[in-house]
């Protein structure tokens, strides 16, 4: 009988050295595997957001102290980071009902500043009690309720004039002298005036900062129409005398006048189309408009052709309380526009530092 043979040492066991290889290497691939996956998680990981490594949100306590009295009158608590004055001011019309927010005025300091309602609050923290001072502002109006008072009495009081209400003049007077036509003339010239100021008011202007005191209204709206009935009064009166020089005083007059009320209206417009445009960064530069090229030669053309369309209606009128209203409005605007010239020179040194503040030269 054949005996079976026992198969050879190589055949019945696998060489150890292999088995040590490929066990290597299957501990390789997979290291390789684990160290691969590791690095696509770790990149493709977001990073977690300030937010969300401290879910823990740190709140601030604003005090509030009168300004006079140092006194404190509340405490507003947990006031998030991410708020502004604004929203401190409301929390404290909660706190307080008689102190609407727009009357409030805050400080960081007694005799500093009021801070802006679009200030951060964690901007003014130096640790998490922040300190504020309180002042009563007043009665407040809305820059738009401002304006639209102030230019709306200017206008219907001259037209109250125009027509020569009886309880104004004599009516057998009024009836018998002849109207020069500067008279109709220098009334649609002033209706011009204002009605473009009123337009602009709702279409062309935008106001910061919302608020003014309600005493600032009564003082604008007493100048403007104190002065219009003086100026309609003499204008409107029987015996007015026409200009000097006649109807060619009151042609090239008339015509400066329409081009300045004209330059007003470009010089708003750019400006308007600055700010919302947000181009901030760089001062108005003139466009193809020729009424814009002012801008090369001031920095606050508007108050230039402002002044232009007063001193303008006094030649045209030839009356004396166009005449000082006229200056009154010069004085005013110049002082303005140096104010403005002054802020212009910070945010645009090298282009405004050539040019003048309102009128060339001479300012």
């Amino acid at each position: 009988m054949h005996q079976r043979q026992k198969p050879s040492a190589p055949e019945r066991r696998s060489d150890p050295a292999a088995d040590r290889g490929a066990l290597s290497m299957s501990h390789n691939d997979s290291r390789s595997l684990l160290n691969l996956s590791q690095l696509v998680l770790s990149a493709g990981q977001i990073k977690p957001s300030p937010a969300l490594k401290h879910s823990k949100i740190t709140y601030f306590e604003v005090e509030i102290l009168d300004v006079q009295s140092k006194k404190q009158i509340c405490i507003v608590d947990k006031v998030p980071p991410a708020s502004t004055v604004l929203d401190v001011k409301h929390k404290f019309h909660k706190a307080c009902p008689q102190w609407y927010p727009s009357r409030v005025g805050l400080q960081l300091e007694r005799n500093g500043p009021f801070l802006k309602d679009s200030t951060n609050i964690q901007s003014l923290a130096v640790s998490s009690i922040i300190t504020l001072y309180f002042t009563d502002l007043g009665q407040q109006v809305g820059w738009t309720t401002f304006f639209l008072t102030e230019y709306t009495g200017p206008l219907l009081i001259y037209l109250l004039f125009y027509i020569r209400l009886s309880t104004i003049y004599d009516q057998v007077e009024s009836r018998k002298n002849f109207r020069h036509p500067v008279v109709h003339l220098a009334c649609f010239c002033h209706c011009l005036h204002y009605i473009r100021h009123l337009l602009e008011t709702l279409f062309v202007h935008k106001f910061s900062e919302g608020h003014t005191p309600l005493k600032n209204m009564i003082k604008g709206c007493a100048f403007y129409w104190g002065f219009t009935s003086w100026i309609a009064y003499y204008i409107n009166h029987p015996r007015y005398t026409p200009p000097s020089f006649g109807h060619r005083q009151v042609s090239y007059a008339a015509l400066a006048f329409l081009m300045c009320e004209a330059g007003n209206h470009f010089i708003n417009v750019a400006l308007a189309h600055q700010t919302n445009s947000g181009n901030k960064t760089c001062f108005p530069s003139p466009t193809y408009n020729p009424f814009t090229w002012l801008f090369l030669l001031v920095s606050c053309p508007n108050y230039t052709y402002e002044a232009g369309s007063w001193i303008s209606f006094t030649v045209m009128t030839q009356t004396l309380p166009v005449g000082i209203f006229a200056f009154l409005m010069v004085i005013q605007m110049s002082l303005w526009a140096q104010k403005k010239h002054k802020l212009y020179l910070k945010r645009f040194y090298p282009e405004v530092r050539r040019k003048a503040a309102m009128i060339p030269i001479i300012f």
